[in-house]
């Protein structure tokens, strides 16, 4: 089987956005990235400001294509996944 081609859109936000040093990154990932808890180690073993922005994954929100989801939603190349910290309203 041919490994993907087609890269994910990764949008960063507020402090994880600071710590990674970037908004927006585009990456074709290995196929056995399935989920976003599957992405988060892949961009946590990049080491510096990834690893320090992903220490305490718990805290990290996330939207697949836009909508909210958990981080043992599944990802497919083409997708864009967004990471944020929580939002906090009144």
């Amino acid at each position: 089987m041919n490994a993907p081609t087609t890269p994910v859109t990764i949008l960063y936000f507020a402090w994880i956005r600071e710590r990674v040093g970037r908004s927006e990154e585009s990456l074709v990932l290995p196929a056995a990235i399935a989920t976003v808890a599957d992405l988060i180690d892949h961009l946590a073993e990049r080491g510096g400001g990834y690893a320090s922005a992903f220490v305490t994954r718990r805290t990290i929100r996330c939207a697949v294509n836009q909508e909210f989801a958990d981080q043992s939603a599944a990802i497919a190349p083409g997708d864009e996944i967004a990471f944020f910290p929580p939002v906090t309203g009144g």
